[in-house]
């Protein structure tokens, strides 16, 4: 069976998700989550997981263009933190330059479109 990976764009206002599997290669995008609160955002990602059979969870860590962590990325990593009681493997992967190739590539929904350009990139280097 292959790994089915779901790829999360965590922002504070909003968390764009992805699914794919690496016999695919192909993500496909999910519905954006509005954030409520830690507890809720994490039920809703479960919810997800269950629905989509997921085995793993790509998480964007948002690096500076230097490829330094600033304070959003030690947010992301806390949410990432939080995601372990989910009990399912966490990568955290690069996700500069994601929302602008989502949107170069006419993504109708930015947050959506940028985990499915992560995820794909992921993807792609595991094959």
């Amino acid at each position: 069976m292959s790994s089915r990976y779901l790829a999360l764009d965590v922002g504070d206002r909003r968390i764009g998700m992805a699914v794919g599997d690496v016999g695919g290669g192909i993500a496909r995008p999910l519905r954006t989550l509005k954030r409520r609160s830690v507890v809720a955002d994490l039920a809703a990602v479960k919810e997800v997981v269950r629905k989509e059979e997921v085995s793993a969870l790509v998480i964007g860590l948002p690096l500076t263009l230097r490829g330094e962590e600033g304070p959003q990325a030690a947010r992301v990593r806390r949410f990432a933190e939080a995601c372990r009681e989910l009990g399912l493997p966490i990568e955290l992967y690069d996700e500069r330059y994601t929302t602008a190739e989502a949107a170069h590539q006419g993504a109708k929904d930015p947050d959506a479109g940028a985990a499915v350009v992560l995820l794909e990139d992921l993807l792609r280097s595991r094959r």
